[in-house]
């Protein structure tokens, strides 16, 4: 497998200081076959909200995933997208119209089938009296989509499905944006929680309080932002001088807004109250 790699020079131009030295090793970092946000990226921050809980939801949490002998909140963080379905799908994701990135349920999710319903009606199950099973899949859910939702392209428009239909040249091949944000910019990230954890304390601090319309909203407005789709169809050093420190922060966002959200579901849940 032929690995490209990227000079440094070029990839800090015009960054702060603060995150320089989170660059440095980013750039370095080899390119190779690229996975999905849902695999090392959902990973990576189930690890990080992992080491946020609380002890009471670290408790339920494990309780939880006891039922599957070996799991844990790394392991399920991909559950859902190997279960993926049409039926599902919708689930992952949701589509503001052009020009506006203030959610609206009416608008953009009036069925109730669109990322920031699912995590809504998730976090509902795990605080409920539901079955043991029940609140399993809910916390498998949970997991994943508080990932997708901090994607930006998972909030992207609907006429080019989220950046899939935006093709562009990138590490020495054709793919498309939502590709590129999804695995082939995260595979030049080291595999390091505590990486993404010291990252975050660089940048300004932002809302960890369960807010998924909140979350979209910020996510969205990402996605629309000036550069964001390359004009020239090229993701290069410049571009990922502009959006790499981005990516890091969207991850450590959803590592602490995930362990925020278990903390208020599990430390509050029926369920959890029952057993004390």
């Amino acid at each position: 497998m032929k690995l490209t790699t990227y000079r440094t020079e070029g990839c800090l131009r015009g960054t702060r200081k603060p995150v320089r030295w989170l660059l440095v090793a980013l750039c370095a970092v080899s390119v190779s076959s690229a996975r999905a946000w849902g695999a090392e990226g959902h990973r990576l921050i189930a690890e990080l909200a992992q080491k946020q809980l609380t002890l009471s939801a670290t408790a339920e949490v494990d309780r939880l995933l006891g039922l599957e002998p070996g799991a844990t909140m790394v392991s399920v963080s991909t559950w859902a997208d190997e279960k993926r379905a049409p039926a599902t799908a919708p689930l992952h994701y949701v589509n503001p119209p052009e020009g506006a990135c203030d959610y609206d349920r009416q608008r953009d999710c009036r069925d109730g089938r669109c990322v920031v319903e699912a995590i809504t009606a998730k976090v509902a199950i795990l605080k409920s009296r539901a079955s043991d099973a029940e609140r399993l899949a809910a916390l498998k859910w949970v997991i994943h989509l508080v990932g997708d939702v901090h994607q930006p392209l998972h909030v992207g428009l609907a006429h080019d499905k989220g950046g899939n239909l935006y093709q562009v040249r990138a590490f020495g091949r054709g793919s498309n944006l939502h590709a590129v944000w999804d695995s082939a910019m995260l595979k030049r990230l080291p595999y390091s929680a505590e990486l993404v954890a010291s990252a975050a304390a660089a940048v300004p601090a932002v809302s960890v309080r369960s807010d998924p319309a909140a979350w979209a909203s910020e996510s969205c407005a990402l996605s629309r932002s000036a550069d964001f789709y390359p004009e020239d169809r090229k993701v290069d050093a410049a571009y990922l001088a502009r959006w790499d420190a981005t990516l890091v922060r969207q991850l450590a966002r959803a590592g602490m807004r995930l362990a925020a959200t278990l903390n208020e579901a599990l430390g509050s849940a029926p369920a959890a109250r029952d057993k004390k």
